[in-house]
């Protein structure tokens, strides 16, 4: 299987170039040619796997260059002690019809570890299968957990550094000391003067800036990502909603070949992205619910067509959903109208005035499998309390923004139907907005929120968050967004 382009100006590439690169030199993501597809018959095989199992033969179908034991090797590594339940991705049952797809029980208690403990192993595998030399420098913009993320799975990587950037006053508490303790030799975490749009921009520029590139050769490097933007990224996050199938079939809640819903809480698109290729793929999906925060610009797109970032940008209690330019929408236009230029296009007017419209037949064909919609902080949190009053469940802002959402379409609708909702990260990442939801009142800040939230709940922390607080900072450097590819030159001088 090969990849192109999402605009269509390159050849196409393998899969480990794929990955190695990042982004296509025209600026594009890149996209496997074709959608692998599966029946009942690879679902029921999934069923009797663990979740390592699942990962590697998911993964096996876009990967073609690796082996069957090469990915075993891989997954088994990357889905280990690490994780801190033998499911590694859980499904909680909250109700007959409604499921929670816990994806945050990695080392940083957020769903990024589900790709990015695994991705640093697939990129390694790829440079050698491709005889490349040179240090790979990876470049992250992150609006909160994938930075942390990303660094615990790179850090002393042989032949790799990785370089993170993130809003400075657009992360909670936890997620800021997290990266700033992080250790590792090869690291570096500086945080932007501006909002997370801003720092991704600032990386996209980086990596289009072919004077920089020829500059990092001549010192021995090269660049790549481990956003979403890279497919190394995207791909392992498709396998954990096979995972969650099957799990709901071993229950015996639902037969192969019966169809679930999928709510997403979105920023960048990636993570519902991958559950629209799971149902491309064949995976018994109806339809995707994109739950959005007050930052709602994809609600507004899927309900018109018109993508326009030209709005407020709002600072919520879910920040890694504070995002007006979702990136991985781009991979989604390009597989509905299949069509690069066009894609090119909307890109262009997306970069030169802020906003696009599709036409109506793309419109339609988003209609055809997504829903969307958003809710308010105050609505988040009142979610929160909801659901601890009365399921005895803890979640975090974002799983709330998606599970508010999803109450709020079967309302709308009157009907129920079969539903996994994806969570995201651990409610102690984002303590004092959880407290607050459940009532309490608190002058602690940071680290103490957890153990605090510990407390009133009776819940456990995760292990990497409740020891946070007597870690050492060792990042504490901020830059304008004009000065971020300054700040890579001397971490790679």
């Amino acid at each position: 299987m090969r990849y192109v382009s999402t605009r269509s100006t390159g050849q196409a590439v393998t899969a480990s170039q794929a990955i190695i690169r990042g982004i296509a030199p025209d600026g594009g993501l890149y996209v496997p040619e074709t959608i692998p597809a599966v029946d009942g018959d690879f679902i029921r095989g999934l069923c009797d796997m663990d979740y390592r199992g699942r990962a590697a033969a998911v993964l096996g179908l876009y990967l073609e260059e690796f082996s069957k034991e090469e990915l075993d090797q891989i997954a088994a590594a990357s889905y280990a002690d690490n994780f801190d339940c033998p499911e590694i991705a859980p499904l909680h049952q909250l109700d007959e019809n409604t499921a929670v797809l816990e994806l945050w029980h990695g080392p940083t208690s957020a769903f990024k570890d589900m790709a990015l403990q695994i991705m640093p192993r697939l990129l390694t595998a790829s440079l050698r299968k491709n005889g490349e030399e040179r240090t790979v420098s990876i470049l992250v913009a992150t609006s909160g957990d994938t930075g942390k993320a990303a660094l615990e799975g790179f850090r002393d990587v042989p032949g790799t550094k990785i370089m993170v950037f993130y809003p400075r006053d657009g992360v909670s508490q936890v997620q800021k000391l997290q990266m700033a303790t992080q250790e590792g030799a090869n690291v570096n975490v500086v945080a932007v003067d501006g909002n997370f749009d801003d720092a991704q921009t600032g990386v996209k520029k980086i990596f289009a800036d072919r004077d920089f590139a020829s500059l990092l050769d001549g010192r021995g490097y090269f660049l790549s990502s481990a956003n979403s933007i890279n497919w190394g990224r995207l791909a392992p996050q498709i396998a954990y909603y096979f995972s969650a199938y099957c799990d709901w079939v071993n229950a015996g809640r639902i037969k192969i070949g019966e169809s679930i819903d999928l709510c997403v809480p979105t920023g960048n698109f990636g993570d519902i992205l991958a559950g629209w290729y799971a149902k491309r793929m064949g995976l018994p999906v109806g339809r995707l619910i994109c739950a959005s925060n007050e930052n709602n610009v994809l609600t507004d797109f899927i309900a018109s067509g018109v993508y326009d970032k030209n709005r407020p940008f709002h600072l919520t209690s879910s920040p890694s959903m504070d995002i007006l330019v979702s990136s991985n929408l781009e991979r989604l236009l390009y597989c509905l109208a299949g069509d690069g230029e066009k894609v090119a296009g909307y890109m262009r007017a997306l970069s030169g005035e802020g906003r696009y419209q599709v036409d109506q037949a793309l419109r339609d064909a988003v209609q055809a499998e997504f829903a969307g919609g958003y809710c308010t902080d105050d609505e988040c949190k009142r979610q929160i309390g909801k659901l601890w009053r009365e399921k005895g469940y803890l979640m975090d802002t974002h799983t709330a923004v998606a599970s508010r959402v999803l109450d709020d379409l079967r309302a709308r609708e009157g009907a129920v139907r079969p539903t996994v909702i994806a969570s995201t990260a651990s409610p102690f990442k984002f303590g004092g907005a959880v407290l607050e939801a459940l009532g309490a009142v608190t002058d602690e800040t940071g680290p103490a929120l957890v153990d605090e939230l510990a407390a009133l709940t009776g819940v456990g922390a995760p292990k990497p968050l409740s020891g946070l607080g007597d870690k050492k900072v060792r990042f504490t450097e901020w830059v304008a967004v004009a000065d971020m590819e300054k700040a890579v030159s001397e971490f790679l001088a």
